[in-house]
């Protein structure tokens, strides 16, 4: 029997900024039916289940590299690509690879970075295989000769060290992924041995900042929610803890649209009662 049921995943509103564009969605009215109909099956459980910072073991010395294949990272043959554009006296130039093999995206994982030729720019988020590819190999961005980011996606996720530079190349920020989960994420266990997770908070520079998880013993999803610098955003959502494989929301609360937004006060949207009618609304 399989460790947890059906999870689904929550579109997430991404900020502007970096080499991405985004617009949050205006609020919708809450459905009349709590029951979720459209669910996805994770293609893997999130990595952060399996290890955390404190049960890493001291990796062996690495044994002399093979010379690398031209475009070919983790098994996978890439293209390479570059995004070029000017303002006044200033050149930015992208240098990423892609590959053409879209791969089923982990549900669990918010940002997801792809390629648009259509408009020749990094997407960040709703995936849409038809209209681009997954960013898969490495990245660097310059800003006339000088690196001001460096950084390894894996199948459109990041992966492994990032740094950011400043004009001078001076080190600015240094992170570390895997497989699109920030290694600071904190996890917290019903059961440490049996690996049963309570809660998954992404941490990135001390601060709260991604999809946020709470799972009932059983595996089961109990809250889904995101935080941007360290404060809560969006619609987080709470869910019954059923016992079919129907996924059936609890309660909607409407957070700021924005981090660090002014005079909004947090709001109960919508509850359902377990069989997922519609028992209060507010439309705010």
């Amino acid at each position: 029997m399989m460790r947890s049921r059906f999870l689904f995943f929550l579109c997430i509103l991404s900020f502007l900024g970096g080499i991405v564009y985004g617009q949050d969605s205006p609020i919708s009215d809450p459905d009349s039916t709590g029951v979720v109909k459209d669910r996805l099956l994770p293609t893997s459980t999130p990595i952060l289940m399996f290890t955390d910072a404190t049960e890493e073991v001291k990796e062996k010395k690495k044994k002399k590299k093979k010379k690398a294949k031209k475009n070919i990272y983790f098994g996978e043959r890439t293209k390479r690509n570059m995004i070029r554009s000017s303002f006044r006296d200033q050149v930015t130039v992208q240098l990423f690879n892609t590959t053409p093999k879209n791969k089923n995206v982990d549900s669990y994982i918010r940002d997801i970075y792809w390629y648009e030729p259509s408009t020749k720019s990094i997407k960040k988020g709703d995936f849409n295989p038809a209209s681009g590819v997954l960013l898969h190999g490495p990245y660097e961005k310059r800003i006339n000769e000088n690196v001001i980011e460096t950084g390894m996606y894996f199948f459109g996720t990041k992966h492994g060290r990032w740094m950011t530079y400043d004009g001078k190349n001076i080190l600015l920020n240094k992170s570390h992924y895997s497989e699109g989960w920030p290694k600071e994420s904190r996890v917290t266990y019903y059961n440490r041995e049996q690996r049963k997770i309570e809660k998954l908070t992404p941490i990135e520079y001390d601060l709260e900042e991604g999809n946020f998880y709470h799972f009932y013993p059983d595996g089961q999803v109990a809250v889904i929610g995101e935080y941007r610098f360290g404060e809560r955003v969006g619609l987080w959502t709470e869910y019954w803890n059923t016992s079919d494989d129907k996924v059936i929301r609890k309660r909607e609360i409407q957070y700021q649209p924005q981090p660090f937004s002014k005079n909004f006060r947090p709001f109960i949207r919508a509850e359902w009662d377990k069989q997922g009618n519609l028992i209060y609304k507010n439309d705010g």
